[in-house]
């Protein structure tokens, strides 16, 4: 075994460690956000780009959904960064194909599958509340890579799920 792999393994945990803690602030960010928008709603409006004269009740509900969807996706984001940690743990002790780990593969490749669909959503809505006078700009569509993740996910699992089904018979057997 090459004396990096440990070293990458404790970077990626770190790595991933950082990245729940920059979610988790994500996440608070935008409540404060939805709130201040709830609060001050013309101030707010103003510094997200929406003039004053062309506001529209419609636009504004638009954007607090999206905030509110975003939230959403945060804990997903969140849900996936801990399997991965987790995942990362057991292969840093030298067992990766475990029950578990296949199971938090298939969990991912779901809350991954639901990430996508939160897009489409977030695309949908900002779609639906966009005029001419004001658009709100969201560059949203199909992404060949981001499907291709999701089904990678899924394959990734029942191989993780066979590895640990193979590691049970061959430990059966010795």
């Amino acid at each position: 075994m090459p004396s990096t792999y440990p070293n990458t393994l404790a970077l990626s945990s770190r790595v991933l460690r950082v990245l729940t803690q920059l979610n988790l602030l994500m996440g608070v960010l935008i409540m404060a956000l939805l709130i201040a928008s709830l609060i001050a709603e013309a101030p707010v409006m103003r510094a997200l780009g929406v003039p004053p004269a062309l506001s529209n009740s419609m636009l504004f509900i638009g954007m607090r959904l999206i905030m509110v969807i975003g939230i959403c996706a945060v804990s997903v984001v969140h849900f996936i960064l801990t399997r991965l940690l987790m995942i990362v743990e057991t292969v840093s002790t030298g067992n990766p194909f475990v029950a578990a780990n296949a199971a938090r593969l298939q969990a991912i490749a779901w809350a991954l599958l639901a990430l996508e669909l939160t897009h489409y959503a977030v695309g949908a809505v900002a779609a639906s509340v966009s005029s001419a006078a004001v658009p709100l700009n969201i560059s949203w569509g199909f992404s060949l890579t981001r499907w291709l993740a999701v089904l990678l996910l899924f394959v990734l699992a029942r191989v993780f799920e066979q590895g640990a089904r193979m590691r049970e018979d061959l430990e059966g057997t010795v």
